[in-house]
């Protein structure tokens, strides 16, 4: 007679809840890694190599650093002007790199229906504005309808009805000091345009 089969044991992760092999597509694969290389070094082998690898360079820094503090007064120089300051990049997973974004407003007339139009505004909360308020704001100001949406980048934008391009620099600038005014763009003929 054949044999029950039994059930899997799926190892998960509780960091992010997932099973260990998901832990690459969860939310906090960088706080994941550690626990990976320890608990399940067959399921990420290029984990455990990056790590060796790191550690290996950490012992040859340490060795390095030593052999020149030891040397006496020319190392000291040496390693003052060797070491350069390194720029914190966050890398995704697939090796994309995360850049940091411009503190900037971008404002572009959507115009559809050829003669209705919609005034888009991005990037107010990098200056953190709250982008509800600033929505109400804008069209208690313009007496128009003004709405917070996720827009193509899945960022949140503020969707003005109309064409309120002429005066929301100088509203913006004014409610809102924090806003430069040449931090704020016009995206014209699909180029940005500073306001100012």
């Amino acid at each position: 007679m054949a044999e029950k089969p039994q059930p899997v044991r799926v190892l998960y992760c509780p960091i992010c809840s997932f099973p260990a092999e998901y832990c690459e597509f969860g939310p906090d694969f960088e706080k994941c890694k550690p626990w990976l290389i320890q608990n399940a070094p067959d399921l990420y082998p290029d984990l455990v190599k990056e790590a060796n690898l790191k550690e290996a360079n950490k012992v040859a820094e340490q060795l390095q650093s030593a052999s020149i503090s030891s040397s006496g007064g020319d190392g000291a120089t040496l390693s003052g002007a060797g070491s350069a300051p390194k720029e914190e990049v966050k890398r995704l997973p697939g090796g994309k790199i995360k850049k940091k974004e411009k503190q900037e407003v971008v404002i572009e007339k959507v115009t559809r229906n050829k003669r209705k139009c919609i005034t888009t505004v991005k990037g107010l909360d990098l200056f953190g504005v709250k982008l509800s308020d600033a929505s109400k704001k804008l069209g208690k100001k313009f007496a128009t309808g003004a709405s917070v949406v996720k827009g193509p980048t899945e960022k949140e934008q503020i969707d003005v009805q109309g064409d309120i391009s002429y005066d929301i620099v100088d509203f913006i600038t004014e409610t809102w000091p924090d806003v430069p005014e040449t931090a704020i763009y016009f995206i014209e003929d699909g180029k940005k345009v500073p306001a100012t």
